[in-house]
């Protein structure tokens, strides 16, 4: 069954180059039956090898499959290999469930949409692109998938490409990430060139015999270390994915969920040896993922568009990914990127129901009471929200966070610092989460619909809500028999520090705390949003506040800055340029050129004799020439 794993990737590719080349020559049956069927071939074909690499587990605990030797200069001869392993195998499943269910989702929420076609094809190549930025046994191969996410994002974030605002956020968002995608580029050539080969398991061995804090090592994680900032919207780089939203909502999902924005958490995980090597780097991670999360809550507090709060949300919880890998805990990361890749799509997929149901409405204070109109897309709203939140014993998945937050306080007294500091955005995440809920669901407002939701869009958000709330049950049985949860299979392919609480009443002293934390947030959000709002306007009137809401609305002034620190004096400096030194020689040069063409144009006269000259005195000429030289 291993041998199927070349599958995986090349179906949704092969679903994309027909719908490409077919184009809207296709039905929308044929289409969506390409579209969603190359993607679910390719699930069930991940299903499959998964089955095998759990129950058959190489001796290595890895394998590889080399499909072909793609190019070869020399003796450098890169191939196209997939490499599975507990980490990729885990981002091969994810991808591919979540992708499928989207796709799904798709269908019906794309419908009366003229691009229909274009819309699957180029989700097709967004899941390819990302299986094989996941399953890639090197740098070279991975950063082909890298782009082809970056490309795929921009086609389907300016999807509506008409529209001014759609079309400036495509290209905000291929700008911003070609920071990263660059600076991620010449770390690549700098391991190359330093270590002699593109394969990762190699560089990964050449690293580690490394001394600890080699500049080698440090230079080349910070270099990764940008382009994974990049993709994953992690400060400075951020500013991106908020404008994102103006794609249609399943982009939104895939995006958030399983592709671009997770692929910095991947990059980050795979290459855990040489990140673990400098502690500088690593200690960068955390501190970039705990300021993040942070300011990233804040601003979904103040926002009004529902898929903008949860992309500030995506932005936060990436934070707790990179918080995570930056004190070394790499599977309690993944664990987290797990579980938020079933809520978070969930919660996308909800407020695109919402969306839908409500004429293209997007400001949740122009909604309400939706908990008895749309009774099944609030329960699974509801259930995503508490996944989100984290609070046991409604969530099985309450531990993911848990992990991470753990590690940190374990990794030493730095780590209590950031601690404080993630708990704090444990309590910002339910006052965000639940804002939203009890405004949406459960407050006063327009009651009309314009339809309700086909099943065909249900039925995959209920699945991933379900999902979402089931994914930590081989945790439990882990804690209760003792047999390998998921985290476990995760420690076999990046193993990192053993931290452990010295007693059980000390791991039930930090759940208490987290659990008391975020039912704080929750009944703080209920008091403020459900019960006195008049509170909330109070605040929000004073100087302190409106300015306070202004600055967490606009992302804290971040693109501001960039706009006069950045943008604003390049585009001076540009101008000023526009007529230099080198401008003026080309310019002259065109000018002479339309002189001696004007003046050859005077010869053409219509006088005979006139042209009889002019080959005599071309002939004499020439004849010069030829005895001269």
């Amino acid at each position: 069954m291993l041998s199927l794993l070349w599958l995986v990737p090349i179906l949704p590719l092969a679903g994309f180059l027909i719908l490409a080349l077919g184009g809207a020559r296709l039905s929308r049956k044929v289409t969506s039956a390409v579209g969603v069927g190359s993607v679910g071939f390719s699930t069930a074909a991940a299903t499959l090898v998964s089955i095998s690499f759990v129950w058959f587990t190489p001796k290595e605990g890895s394998y590889s499959q080399t499909l072909w030797e793609w190019m070869r200069v020399g003796d450098f001869a890169p191939s196209v290999t997939f490499y599975l392993d507990a980490l990729s195998l885990t981002m091969m499943v994810v991808v591919t469930v979540v992708g499928l269910l989207i796709h799904i989702y798709s269908t019906a929420f794309m419908a009366s949409d003229e691009g229909y076609s274009r819309f699957f094809a180029y989700m097709n190549l967004f899941v390819a692109s990302m299986l094989i930025l996941v399953l890639a046994d090197n740098l070279l191969l991975l950063y082909l998938g890298w782009e082809g996410v970056g490309l795929c994002s921009y086609l389907l974030i300016g999807f509506w490409y008409r529209e001014r605002e759609n079309a400036q956020a495509a290209m905000k968002a291929f700008l911003v990430t070609r920071i990263g995608d660059t600076v991620f580029a010449i770390g690549i050539f700098l391991l190359f060139v330093s270590v002699g080969t593109l394969q990762i398991q190699p560089i990964l061995d050449a690293v580690s015999g490394y001394p600890v804090g080699a500049p080698l090592c440090t230079t080349a994680a910070l270099l990764l270390l940008g382009g994974a900032v990049g993709k994953s919207a992690q400060l400075p780089l951020q500013t991106w994915l908020p404008d994102a939203m103006v794609g249609p909502t399943p982009v939104s999902a895939l995006i958030h969920a399983a592709t671009m924005v997770t692929a910095g958490v991947y990059l980050i995980a795979r290459t855990h040896v040489l990140f673990a090597m400098s502690p500088m780097a690593m200690f960068i991670v955390a501190i970039i993922g705990t300021a993040t999360l942070l300011l990233a809550a804040f601003s979904a507090l103040a926002q009004d568009d529902i898929k903008r709060i949860l992309a500030y949300s995506t932005i936060s919880q990436i934070g707790y990914m990179f918080l995570a890998l930056g004190v070394g805990a790499w599977a309690a990361a993944i664990y987290h990127f797990v579980t938020h890749a079933f809520f978070k799509s969930a919660l996308f997929l909800g407020a695109g129901i919402v969306i839908k149901a409500l004429h293209e409405e997007h400001d949740i204070f122009r909604m309400g009471g939706l908990r008895r109109s749309l009774p099944t897309t609030f329960k699974a709203f509801m259930a995503a929200a508490l996944t989100l939140v984290a609070v046991p014993p409604l969530t099985l998945t309450f531990n993911s966070k848990d992990f991470i937050l753990n590690e940190v306080w374990l990794s030493g007294d730095a780590g209590r610092v950031l601690w404080v500091l993630a708990t704090i955005g444990t309590f910002l995440t339910a006052g965000y989460t639940f804002r939203l809920v009890f405004v949406v669901f459960f407050g006063s407002g327009p009651k009309s619909l314009e339809e309700q939701p086909s099943q065909w869009m249900v039925v995959p958000f209920a699945i991933l809500a379900v999902l979402g709330l089931a994914a930590g049950f081989p945790e439990l049985l882990n804690a209760a028999f003792g047999a390998q949860g998921f985290y476990g299979f995760l420690q076999s392919a990046m193993p990192g520090p053993i931290r452990e609480f010295d007693s059980h009443s000390g791991v039930w002293l930090f759940q208490a705390i987290y659990i008391a934390t975020s039912v704080a947030g929750i009944a703080l959000t209920y008091l403020l949003y459900s019960l006195a709002p008049q509170y909330v306007r109070s605040i929000a009137s004073t100087f302190v506040g409106s300015r306070l809401r202004l600055w967490w609305l606009a992302g804290w002034g971040f693109d501001w800055l960039y706009r006069k620190l950045i943008i604003t004096p390049y585009v001076r400096l540009a101008r000023l340029n526009r007529d230099d030194f080198v401008d003026a020689v080309y310019v002259g040069l065109e000018r002479a050129s339309q002189g001696a063409n004007h003046l050859l144009s005077l010869t053409v006269n219509g006088n005979v004799r006139w042209y009889v000259a002019g080959l005599a005195a071309g002939a004499v000429i020439v004849m010069g020439l030829v005895v001269v030289l």
